[in-house]
């Protein structure tokens, strides 16, 4: 999480680095969607529905593609992976102490392994092959869900977008598993939609001032910096707000 990543907004304010604009098909991205909630929160059963929506998706990958770039990123696509998988691991880190810390991260030890990679806590072991690398991608969605699920939602964790709680990590485990996997996808040159009301309901826990009027992929890759939407050109910083809106400092 603290990895100052050109492909996310999890550490850093925004980022000078955009993707693709590439909006992705209309293809649904899973005979699953995300969780219905009736007050419009984000939910563990949305993490696990993006984490199987990435999986799935990119299963079918040859194994040849994955040191293809991914997207208009500066990491192969097999770094991307592996960075999401830290990501989801350490947003579940940041909320299991019995007192979360409040001003920064939980201390393990960030390393790189290629000089300019992401710096992760989380590696998957190259000899497993990518359905290794997918694995290793379940094991740590499954510990954000569990950890989402289980914890009081009076709980605050640190993030460097606000202090969050399980929600809004639950809503930033989303957002970064859907545009990395759009940035993944588009390496390998595959194509997943995700289901657009999970994103309507991510936009408006963590991006309020994304235009409510356009299609809700596309938006949420504007948001992230990955593409246009018509007379709105893609942001070249960005950020989230990761605190519930009423403790959102201005």
């Amino acid at each position: 999480m603290p990895e100052t990543s050109p492909a996310s907004g999890s550490a850093a304010a925004g980022s000078s680095t955009t993707g693709s604009s590439t909006t992705g098909s209309s293809t649904t991205g899973s005979s699953t969607t995300g969780s219905s909630t009736t007050d419009g929160s984000v939910t563990a059963a949305d993490v696990e529905y993006a984490v199987r929506l990435a999986v799935d998706t990119l299963r079918g990958a040859e194994a040849s593609d994955w040191d293809a770039k991914a997207g208009s990123l500066e990491w192969d696509c097999w770094e991307t992976v592996e960075h999401l998988a830290d990501d989801l691991f350490s947003y579940a880190a940041q909320l299991g102490p019995r007192n979360p810390p409040s001003d920064t991260h939980v201390p393990f030890v960030w390393s790189r392994k290629e000089p300019g990679g992401p710096a992760n806590v989380v590696f998957a072991d190259r000899a497993a092959g990518p359905a290794g690398l997918l694995q290793v991608l379940e094991a740590c969605g499954a510990l954000l869900a569990a950890v989402v699920r289980t914890t009081p939602p009076t709980v605050r964790a640190h993030h460097v977008f606000g202090a969050a709680d399980p929600e809004g990590f639950a809503a930033m485990g989303v957002v970064e598993t859907l545009v990395h996997l759009h940035d993944v996808a588009e390496g390998l040159g595959l194509v997943r939609t995700p289901d657009a009301a999970l994103c309507d309901r991510v936009l408006t826990r963590l991006f309020p001032d994304a235009p409510a009027d356009t299609p809700r992929w596309p938006t949420l890759l504007w948001a992230t910096g990955r593409t246009d939407l018509p007379d709105r050109p893609r942001p070249t910083r960005w950020r989230w707000y990761g605190a519930p809106a009423h403790e959102r400092q201005p």
